[in-house]
């Protein structure tokens, strides 16, 4: 062999040694070097030696704080937060339970009407003309405040009669006390006297006769008008067409209605087969057109009834929220009869105010916050009104009428809160 084909061989035999040499310490390192420790690392440095996230321990114990607010709010189903400005202003109606049950409940189709003492029609009360006219339709009146004035022949009548009776009774009086000076005296009988006395008496009840005639028809210092007053407080309702300037009236003609809108009633008809188990006192709840509801009291029940239409008639007393309602407006009522079967726990509802939010009926309760979506459990259904037999409690109040906003409102918060 030559000496070149000699060290050619000799350089491939140094590279396959170099080669094995460098693949020995490359396997020596990784598989059979020993594994290292990590007793003294944190999680977060293996990790980053690992190139991975760091566990967290922020949510550590929450299935814990989770489990016992399960118990807590077991039958709540979410909750709304709402001020009472927007509770107004979304047109939620609100309502205090009771203990009820449908059998109790008895349903009348009723009307608004001014109580006895809350109602006043003005009449002319002198024959004349009207030369002033102070109120309009829908003015407030004061008590004895003056609405208009009727220029009246009547009233000089009137005027002058009284004063003729003062001058009688000055009169009669300063012959009394001259009469009395002379029998202290000795110089009078007493038979002098007693006619000095009896006829102050006379002129002293004319006077007297005179004057209260002359403030019921309050007629002015002059004596040449008669100024038509309310003997309440409230507002004009009506204005009649005989109300007009320089028109001649007669003492009974109706001039002006006024109202009082604090002192109002309400009057229903019921089947005769109801009215038996109505009482006064009974609670009830006017359900008004306009979406309100009101609570009320049964103030008196008809003894008998109407003979062609078969019902008798219940009188209701607002014990508040009267400014509410006006006469002449219809109402629904709806009356808790106390006769009959008791229903403690179980309370009367408008259907509306029962939502169903994923397959569980609701009641929104009102709370600090806002309303509570509380489960109930329903019963009986029928005309419009639903019973809850149970997860509400008496003294709660609850959402009635456009109960349906809140529900909308917590969806949106839910589905807020799921992104």
């Amino acid at each position: 062999m030559d000496i070149r084909n000699k060290n050619v061989l000799l350089g491939g035999a140094a590279a396959v040694v170099v080669v094995t040499a460098l693949a020995g310490v490359f396997l020596g390192r990784s598989v059979f070097a020993p594994a290292e420790n990590h007793a003294g690392e944190s999680p977060e440095q293996h990790a980053t030696e690992l190139g991975g996230a760091a566990p967290s321990d922020e949510h550590a114990g929450e299935e814990g704080e989770h489990g016992d607010e399960g118990g807590e709010h077991a039958g709540e189903a979410g909750e709304v937060a709402m001020s009472e400005e927007m509770i107004k202003q979304s047109g939620v109606v609100l309502e205090t339970l009771s203990p009820s049950l449908l059998a109790q409940e008895i349903v009348a189709q009723a009307t608004v009407v001014s109580a006895p003492d809350g109602e006043a029609v003005l009449t002319a009360r002198a024959a004349g003309t009207i030369s002033a006219i102070r109120k309009r339709l829908g003015d407030p009146v004061a008590r004895g405040e003056t609405v208009a004035v009727v220029n009246s022949p009547e009233a000089a009548g009137i005027a002058a009669a009284l004063s003729g009776a003062k001058a009688r009774f000055d009169q009669a009086k300063s012959a009394f006390d001259r009469e009395k000076r002379l029998f202290d005296q000795g110089v009078t009988a007493r038979q002098d006297l007693e006619a000095a006395q009896a006829e102050l008496t006379s002129a002293e009840a004319e006077y007297n006769r005179s004057s209260a005639a002359s403030r019921a028809a309050r007629v002015s210092d002059d004596g040449t008008s008669v100024f038509i007053s309310s003997p309440i407080a409230g507002r004009i309702t009506e204005v009649t067409t005989a109300t007009k300037l320089g028109a001649y009236v007669t003492p009974e003609t109706i001039l002006f209605r006024i109202a009082d809108p604090t002192k109002i009633q309400i009057e229903g008809a019921v089947p005769l087969a109801d009215a038996g188990r109505i009482a006064p006192g009974d609670v009830a709840t006017v359900e008004t057109p306009t979406g309100g509801s009101i609570t009320a009291t049964v103030r008196s029940v008809t003894p008998s009834g109407n003979a062609e239409s078969r019902s008798a008639s219940v009188v209701l007393s607002v014990t508040k929220g009267a400014e509410n309602l006006q006469p002449g407006r219809f109402a629904r009522v709806v009356i808790r009869a106390k006769a009959g079967a008791g229903g403690a726990g179980v309370f009367v509802l408008p259907d509306e105010a029962v939502q169903n939010i994923e397959g569980q009926d609701v009641v929104f309760v009102r709370s600090e916050e806002g309303f509570d979506a509380m489960k109930v459990q329903t019963g009986t259904r029928s005309g419009g009104r639903t019973e809850i037999l149970s997860g509400l409690e008496a003294g709660q109040v609850v959402a009635t009428r456009n109960a349906f906003l809140l529900k909308a409102e917590l969806g949106k918060g839910a589905a807020e809160h799921g992104h």
